[in-house]
């Protein structure tokens, strides 16, 4: 089995929940993981007027992702930052670039599953994931949740990420907040079920 964790990341938090995804896929016996980026669109001077300069040099180095790439997956778990309650410019460019793949029915059966981060507690989280389910919908894909067998999700005591469309993390409004014990958790479990439901969708129990 294989799974992709493709994303885009501009100060970090979407990429720490990336490489948790990545890791609970790499839990399921027999599955073979790989994390890349897709391709980024601003130029270095907007980066850096942004902040954001010293992360990309870091984020610069994960692979980039090709669209046709996508085919060669049995599941792919999509992660984005949130802008005005969609996903970012970035990804939907990447998946604007995959009209071929919708041509040929490429992803006709595969899982698709997508996690976010926003500024703010009820900065658009849920609204992105499920807009973002609209383009995997008209792939063929099969979405996957975070289901509430991740009991995380039920914590009131603190601020936490986590919807049952997909794991979440609030990244504050200056981008103080890091992805906390319960929002990692949350993108692990994700990338497990993903990789999960993969292998029984192959044949096989995990």
């Amino acid at each position: 089995m294989k799974v992709l964790v493709v994303c885009y990341s501009l100060y970090g938090h979407v990429y720490r929940m990336a490489q948790e995804v990545e890791a609970g896929a790499g839990e399921v016996q027999g599955t073979e993981t790989a994390l890349k980026r897709v391709p980024e669109t601003l130029s270095p001077e907007v980066i850096e007027s942004m902040g954001a300069t010293e992360f990309q040099r870091t984020f610069s180095q994960v692979p980039v992702c090709q669209p046709d790439e996508l085919a060669d997956y049995d599941a792919i778990v999509f992660g984005t930052p949130t802008r005005f309650g969609n996903m970012c410019g970035q990804m939907r460019q990447f998946l604007d670039a995959t009209g071929g793949l919708w041509a040929n029915g490429a992803l006709i059966g595969k899982l698709g599953s997508v996690f976010t981060s926003t500024a703010t507690q009820h900065g658009g989280q849920e609204s992105t994931l499920l807009s973002f389910h609209t383009s995997l919908l008209h792939h063929g894909m099969l979405v996957v949740g975070l289901p509430y067998a991740f009991d995380g999700q039920m914590n009131n005591e603190e601020i936490i990420g986590g919807t049952p469309y997909g794991a979440t993390t609030v990244a504050g409004t200056q981008g103080e907040r890091s992805p906390g014990k319960i929002d990692l958790a949350g993108a692990r479990f994700q990338g497990r079920h993903v990789a999960e439901l993969a292998a029984r969708m192959a044949g096989r129990q995990p």
